[in-house]
């Protein structure tokens, strides 16, 4: 078994790290992954990512936002938390069996005095609380199972970052399930820390196994880093990728009037547009739904299609920036 540290924090190179060993690397090696992002929320393949964030706190506090290929639900990461990828053959089977990948990660934390015990397919839970858990992607006979472990991981933040408003969004998305959470730190040794954690980690997942360390070459890392800029990083694959879904706003605006806006979203791309309420405008929203269908639901975006356009004489009283504001809260 080849094993890798990755040495980035970056949570779009490490998700590319990921998928350039599992489709690149050869297939005859199986491989053991451990990694770290910096303040990050990862969402599964299958979500709509602004359903699952709370998109005001994310952005304001820096936390970016990114898409894995696997299923599942979305996860908080940040540099408490520690990351493990197993990526080996699956033989002849044909669905995923998380249970037994999370099996090796249960006897390590009992072996480190955690009281540790998988729950249900994919979940590892101390006294009731959730401390891990992991997804898998399935591909041409290959598997990737990977976890996220919360170690000390900062709890409040993941509350804050994860918060979603169900009522304002109607998908085809799968939504994460939310659970009551535990960090590992708090039922060990108060003197390990997260590196120590980590390496005992790694000799206790990866037991039974002839661990070899994996060296990247610079062709690899070139592979890695285009990856991480041409998929991992952009908007059209953490955002616009999300399922079709519908969404709806409404909010009572002093000095214009309660307002509410509904849309539909498909590839990250507003498909329809609807406005309502007692405000006053001189012209119908209609002219403005024609200028919005077509256009990925950023800001940046919205900006550009709305320039030279005065918001006001659609909504009295309303200015264009209260008006994006509204229309992606």
């Amino acid at each position: 078994m080849i094993f890798y540290e990755s040495d980035s924090h970056d949570p779009y190179w490490n998700l590319a790290l990921e998928e350039y060993v599992f489709h690149s690397l050869p297939r005859k090696d199986d491989y053991f992954l451990l990694w770290q992002n910096d303040r990050a929320v990862i969402v599964g393949k299958f979500q709509n990512t602004v359903a699952e964030i709370n998109t005001e706190y994310v952005e304001a506090h820096g936390i970016r936002v990114a898409r894995r290929l696997s299923g599942g639900g979305a996860v908080y990461h940040d540099l408490g938390n520690v990351n493990y990828t197993f990526i080996t053959d699956a033989g002849n089977r044909e669905e995923l069996n998380l249970h037994a990948f999370c099996e090796p990660l249960e006897t390590a934390l009992q072996k480190l005095g955690v009281p540790a015990k998988i729950s249900g397919r994919n979940d590892v839970l101390i006294e009731g609380m959730k401390c891990s858990g992991s997804s898998q992607y399935l591909r041409r006979g290959r598997v990737m199972h990977h976890g996220c472990i919360m170690f000390d991981t900062d709890l409040t933040v993941l509350s804050r970052a994860l918060q979603y408003r169900p009522e304002k969004y109607v998908s085809r998305s799968t939504e994460s399930v939310r659970s009551r959470v535990t960090n590992i730190s708090a039922y060990m040794d108060g003197s390990v820390t997260v590196r120590q954690f980590m390496d005992l980690l790694k000799v206790y997942m990866a037991k039974g196994h002839d661990l070899k360390p994996g060296t990247l070459t610079a062709e690899d890392r070139a592979a890695i880093q285009k990856l991480r800029d041409e998929k991992y990083s952009t908007w059209e694959w953490n955002f616009g990728a999300s399922p079709a879904y519908d969404a709806s706003v409404s909010e009572y605006v002093e000095g214009c009037g309660f307002i509410e806006l509904s849309y539909n979203v498909d590839n990250g791309i507003i498909r329809g547009f609807r406005s309502q309420g007692d405000y006053f405008g001189a012209i119908d929203a209609e002219d403005l739904r024609n200028r919005l269908i077509g256009t990925p639901i950023r800001r940046d975006a919205l900006e550009k299609a709305l320039a030279g356009v005065a918001i006001e004489t659609y909504y009295a009283g309303l200015s264009k920036t209260q008006f994006l504001d509204l229309l992606l809260k």
